[in-house]
């Protein structure tokens, strides 16, 4: 199954900001949120969530799959994903390139993977698995990252590029951890863009981050607690213009803000896709 959310503005799903969605004229393309917090079986989290879901896309993001995990995937985590999958029908389903778990044991983390062969070739079964359980094509979430291994023999963009090339998943463009990977590794995040598969993105992230003054730079930290920081908007900005509307999400998971300051921050997002909209027609 091939699904697509809409070329909008969306936000993560937070239940402190039910009554307000219910209550607000919001206009957004689309909600998103974490499959983890929605694998029991009822209550208030699928009250709520089935109540969204009867007005609104929805993109359902994994935080759990361990995709790029030297063990097999777990399985019964991706028959509960499926169930969910199921019950909600999602227009998008995306992971994260990252492993989370060893030896049984949830790390409650997003690690990083040296890009080599062997890597390359143990993520793509776990998509190609992922995709044929779930019979539907996911996105993947380029990472934020805070180190470089030496045995990597692929750039992240080429390692991405292939993986798409070789399981026919779609990618999943995190402009934010773009900005934050290339700071921390004193990179150009223009060259990254320039580099980056475009063509097998179907959504944008983007959300806040923290800075911290090392003697040899700064290092920065892929919070999700804070506004979008200019620059970020910026990169966002040259991506759209390459490539014309695309489903852009507001991720802000800490340090929540009350729904018009998420809001506000969508329709900043908004602006910037009626733009690529222009930009195309011109």
């Amino acid at each position: 199954m091939t699904c697509s959310l809409p070329a909008a503005a969306g936000i993560g799903f937070k239940p402190e900001h039910f009554a307000a969605i219910r209550e607000t004229r919001h206009g957004l393309g689309f909600f998103e949120v974490h499959a983890e917090n929605y694998m029991g079986e009822g209550g208030r989290p699928h009250a709520q969530l089935a109540a969204l879901r009867a007005d609104h896309a929805l993109s359902v993001h994994g935080v759990g799959l361990s995709i790029g995990g030297a063990e097999p995937l777990d399985r019964d985590h991706l028959a509960r994903l499926a169930r969910l999958l199921a019950r909600y029908e999602p227009e998008s389903f995306s992971e994260h390139l990252a492993w989370s778990s060893h030896g049984g044991e949830f790390l409650n983390d997003l690690l990083p993977l040296p890009y080599t062969d062997e890597t390359l070739a143990t993520v793509c079964a776990h998509i190609d698995e992922v995709q044929a359980v779930l019979g539907r094509r996911m996105l993947l979430e380029n990472p934020s990252t805070y180190v470089e291994f030496t045995q990597s023999t692929w750039a992240e963009t080429d390692f991405l590029r292939e993986i798409a090339r070789r399981t026919g998943c779609g990618l999943l463009l995190d402009v934010n951890n773009v900005h934050v990977a290339c700071t921390n590794r004193r990179a150009d995040p223009r060259a990254y863009l320039a580099a980056f598969p475009l063509e097998h993105v179907g959504e944008i992230h983007l959300g806040g981050h923290e800075a911290e003054m090392l003697p040899g730079g700064p290092l920065l930290i892929d919070a999700h607690g804070s506004p979008v920081a200019d620059p970020v908007w910026d990169l966002c900005a040259q991506v759209l213009a390459r490539t014309g509307p695309l489903p852009v999400l507001i991720e802000w998971d800490n340090d929540l803000p009350d729904f018009a300051t998420l809001l506000a921050e969508a329709r900043a997002a908004d602006r910037l896709i009626e733009r690529s909209r222009h930009v195309l027609a011109s």
